[in-house]
């Protein structure tokens, strides 16, 4: 080991490349099965390889690192420098950092682990994701779970580019992308009154007897599908909507009917929210065209952890 400065300071380690990726990692572990055996023999055979290979590969390391590392004593004993104190203990921990890397790589590959960014529309907050979401992390508990609220022509978009792995949307959906749909919810619009609309009173009604009411409605380039399908909906019944406001989602849409700006038409699945200002009515004779539902958004090479999300979903929701 001559030619390496034994006097170089041990805190001079930390300046060091020992990040593991200018390092080979298979000298690190000799190094630290070395310090451990203070032996070149025990260590040889603990790693299975002769001495001499031991001792060269030892030598390269410190000449990586230009600092001596150990000290000979007699008959193949060793003894840590305190650069090499230094250096074993920010061995174990790239040895440990490197274990770890290839435990959560493998979960990752397997959809055990890692991160799965999930979109979903607001209206899904009411049962259908907390539904998923529980079951899921029930089965699959390492895997940390990123939710952004969007709409679903942002979901389908950014599923599309890869910012989000796996979306809850509503459908229909107009715009095309390179993305496979999984279908949840099949539903149809109810007709959502002001508690104190005159039609509040029937327990069901024709869409055509709202001709004459001023609507809340779903802007058209946020929530395109509900806006497409519900004007389908008022079209097939024989009139064009009147309307006074406008909402994405579909909370903020009864939120305005609350306040009494207008009828509007919602998914069906919002019928049972109980609500004193507001009344939900079936609507007869509703066209079969204007139908609507949940569906799960995946890109065509979804990873394992989106796979396993829609199969949990398909069975927390199985579409008859």
């Amino acid at each position: 080991m001559r030619g390496l400065r034994a006097d170089r300071p041990a805190d001079a380690v930390q300046d060091l490349p020992f990040d593991g990726l200018a390092l080979n990692l298979r000298r690190i572990r000799q190094f630290v099965v070395l310090a451990e055996t203070r032996s070149f023999r025990r260590a040889a055979e603990r790693l299975h390889i002769a001495q001499p290979p031991l001792s060269i590969s030892i030598q390269k390391l410190e000449a990586e690192l230009g600092v001596r590392l150990f000290e000979r004593g007699g008959v193949g004993g060793v003894s840590l420098t305190p650069g090499g104190q230094a250096a074993l203990v920010q061995a174990r921990r790239l040895l440990f950092h490197n274990a770890q890397l290839l435990v959560a790589a493998k979960a990752a590959a397997a959809g055990n682990g890692g991160m799965l960014r999930i979109g979903f529309v607001g209206s899904t907050t009411n049962g259908v994701l907390q539904k998923i979401v529980r079951q899921f992390r029930a089965e699959h508990a390492g895997v940390e779970l990123v939710l952004k609220e969007a709409t679903s022509v942002q979901i389908v978009a950014h599923v599309n580019g890869g910012e989000l792995d796996v979306g809850l949307a509503r459908t229909p959906l107009l715009n095309s992308a390179q993305v496979e749909l999984t279908p949840l919810l099949a539903e149809h619009f109810v007709a959502a009154l002001p508690l104190g609309n005159a039609l509040a009173y029937k327990s069901e009604l024709r869409l055509e007897e709202l001709a004459g009411e001023s609507f809340v409605f779903y802007a058209r380039g946020e929530a395109a599908g509900l806006h497409a399908m519900a004007m389908l909906a008022c079209q097939h019944a024989g009139f064009l909507p009147r309307i006074t406001q406008e909402a994405t989602q579909v909370q903020t849409v009864l939120s305005l009917v609350e306040s009494g700006l207008g009828v509007a038409l919602v998914p069906s699945g919002f019928e049972h929210n109980l609500n004193p200002r507001v009344a939900y009515r079936s609507i007869a004779g509703l066209s079969p065209a204007a139908g609507i539902g949940l569906a799960l958004v995946l890109p065509d090479m979804a990873s394992v952890a989106a796979q396993n999300f829609r199969n949990v979903a398909q069975r927390c929701f199985p579409l008859a």
